[in-house]
Formats: structure tokens, sequence, C-alpha cells
């Protein structure tokens, strides 16, 4: 790749690469209030996406280095921040992923591909992709909370928790795990559910 000494795309990767880190940092706070509250599978989810957005940085951050070598940058970009309850912090991620697809992601791409960086221009292409899932999931997992619908469903789900793996059949999870004791917030719906033999006997 040509060095990036003097371009709009070294800017804009300096900001993606703090934005990605700053992300990262806020996700891990969350987790930890989501497991105050006992949405273990919402703490999980926060840890997993903050896992996502280092490796974000580190793309960009391999490309500042590959096109800068040793230097300094300044960085001067706005960034979010705020905590609340784990239905405040969905809502404040689910924001922070639209921003960066919606808007900051695809104007860097463009400025890249504008400025002759190809390598840089698919980076944020691809990447932009991501965040735009994680965009989805954090409102889906905020509709479930708002409305009392993270532990139930209209139809009968395979339920498994998350600390000893027990799976369950039907349309809410077990108020408390009958193989470990665990409660409700444990449980989260299991997607490869062929290998097991669920419980039908609802324990609450």
């Amino acid at each position: 790749m040509k060095s990036l000494k003097g371009s709009k795309t070294a800017d804009n990767l300096a900001k993606a690469f703090a934005g990605e880190s700053q992300a990262r940092n806020r996700y891990t706070f969350y987790s930890r209030v989501a497991a105050k509250e006992g949405h273990k599978q919402i703490e999980a989810v926060f840890l997993e996406t903050a896992d996502n957005e280092r490796a974000h940085a580190k793309v960009f951050y391999d490309l500042l280095v590959e096109g800068l070598g040793h230097a300094d940058i300044t960085v001067n970009a706005d960034y979010p921040i705020g905590i609340g309850t784990t239905l405040d912090n969905l809502k404040y991620a689910a924001e922070g992923e639209r921003d960066e697809w919606g808007t900051a992601y695809p104007e860097f791409a463009k400025i890249a591909k504008e400025e002759g960086y190809t390598e840089v221009y698919n980076a944020f292409s691809q990447i932009l992709k991501v965040e735009k899932h994680h965009e989805q999931r954090y409102l889906d997992l905020y509709a479930n909370l708002k409305d009392n619908l993270l532990y139930v469903s209209e139809t009968p789900q395979y339920w498994k928790c998350r600390n000893c793996g027990y799976i369950f059949e039907g349309t809410e999870a077990p108020k408390k795990c009958p193989a470990c004791y665990h409660p409700q917030g444990f449980f989260e719906i299991a997607y490869d559910t062929k290998a097991y033999g669920p419980s039908k006997e609802h324990a609450k």
C-alpha cells in the first residue's frame, strides 16, 4: 500500500481505530451492567461484540502502521458516552453501530477509494456489514427486553442454559435450571438442537 502521509484516509483510519477501541470498552462496561441485572445472554453478546470491535480496531491500526510506520497522529472526532440500565445500554450501542455503518464508514470508504487506497476501501466496506448486524442484534435484544420477551416465545423453542448446557423445550425458559439451579437469566434460545434430547419438564 502506498504511503498514507498527508491523506484524509489516514485521519479516517485514526478516527475508526479510536472509535472501535472506545466501543470495545463501552461494551465491556455494558456487559457488567447486564451481568448485575441477571441477563447472562446479553452480557455474552456485549462481550462478544467487544471482541469483534477489538478485531476491527486491529485491522485499522495495521493499515495505519503499514501506511505511516511509526508516527504520531491527531484524532479530532466526536464519540458517544453514556451508561445506564441494560435497556438503555442496548439502545446506546445500537445508535453507535448505526452511526458507523450508516454514516462514517461509507464516507470513509468513499474517500479511500477516491484517494486510491483499495485495501482501506475494502476494509471499511466489509466491516460496515458487521456493524449493521451488530445494530440489528442490539435492536432485537432491546425490543425483547422492553416487551418482556427475552425468555418467552409465542412458539415452542429450545432453551439452553449458558452455565451447564441443559436444554428445555417450551414457550418459556425455566425460572431455574433443573440441572444446575442457575436462574432464568442464564437461558437463551439454542439453534444447534439436533444433537440434544431436550426435556419438556418445565421447572419453575
